[in-house]
């Protein structure tokens, strides 16, 4: 299968040596509430992407392992290593442990298997991503995220992710960065057009959507996607822009879901009963539902509101 599959075209804002916080998105989705009752311990998420820097002090303790399906290295499966930088973005907002000056992900003590089926370029064979979303489901991992896409439809890339669904592994796909920024109009990525994925649109730092997130109705939510701060190569740090920033906010938060719901409900939930879970902790933030689908996610929306007002007040009292 000679036809190729690439990054998402993303953006790379700024890139810094050090910081010391908790990114904006990861706030704006409301992790830290809900990290009392979970930090994503024992759920793992394969990403599949350009590699990891597994060294980077952040994530190191949380890669549980990987495996390289791409041309780098010779094609030695046992290098994973990220020599794009996208990819250990993606790992950072999903799982970054802070280890003292840092960032945190969204579940930040979940477990991460690195599947590099992008190479340095960042451009993959479907058959690279194929066989990624195949060996995830040997590992049995609960999540597979992917912040990837294509313009075309292949079929034996949709029978991979069926598979997956049916081993109730929940798929998140990023959206697509072609979005001209009005309804009216459809653009469709593949896989993250598949209706059996949960496809992710992204909007800003201020809860407007953003102009490049593709619209059509299979976008299943939004989440953070413009200047999103989080792990970079060589030990770094960056902020970038793109549907690919925002899935892994996702990700990351399926993982704290996954973990509550199964201890609530004392048993392993089925994926259909987990996306159920995720999507009501949506909140409609007023766009059509072909660019937000269900809307912003919230991990608690009980504090939604009040969180929203508190912000509102406090930008208020700086004005006067």
């Amino acid at each position: 299968m000679e036809k190729r599959l690439r990054l998402i075209p993303y953006q790379v804002n700024e890139v810094v040596e050090v910081v010391s916080e908790v990114p904006e998105g990861i706030n704006m989705i409301g992790a830290p509430k809900i990290w009392e009752k979970s930090k994503g311990k024992g759920i793992t998420v394969a990403i599949l992407d350009t590699g990891c820097d597994i060294t980077h002090p952040d994530l190191s303790e949380r890669i549980i392992g990987g495996c390289n399906f791409t041309d780098d290295d010779n094609g030695n499966p046992d290098l994973y290593t990220d020599y794009n930088g996208h990819g250990t973005h993606v790992a950072g907002t999903i799982a970054a442990a802070q280890n003292n000056n840092g960032v945190i992900g969204v579940a930040p003590e979940a477990s991460l298997l690195i599947l590099k089926v992008l190479n340095k370029n960042g451009s993959g064979q479907y058959d690279w991503i194929i066989k990624g979303i195949n060996y995830a489901v040997e590992q049995k991992v609960a999540i597979i995220s992917m912040s990837l896409g294509g313009s075309e439809d292949v079929p034996e890339l949709h029978q991979a992710i069926q598979n997956a669904i049916t081993n109730q592994i929940l798929v998140v796909c990023a959206a697509g960065n072609e979005g001209d920024g009005q309804v009216s109009s459809d653009e469709f990525s593949y896989p993250g057009s598949y209706n059996e994925v949960i496809s992710v649109g992204a909007i800003n730092l201020k809860r407007r959507s953003s102009e490049f997130s593709n619209s059509n109705n299979e976008v299943d939510l939004v989440a953070p996607g413009e200047e999103i701060l989080s792990t970079y190569i060589n030990g770094q740090y960056a902020r970038l822009s793109g549907t690919s920033m925002a899935t892994p906010h996702i990700s990351g938060a399926l993982a704290l879901i996954k973990d509550v719901a199964n201890k609530n409900f004392e048993r392993n939930l089925t994926e259909p009963e987990l996306y159920a879970q995720l999507i009501k902790r949506t909140v409609p933030l007023g766009n059509s539902p072909k660019l937000e689908g269900n809307g912003l996610l919230y991990l608690t929306v009980e504090d939604y509101l009040s969180d929203v007002f508190n912000q509102k007040l406090s930008a208020q009292s700086l004005k006067i």
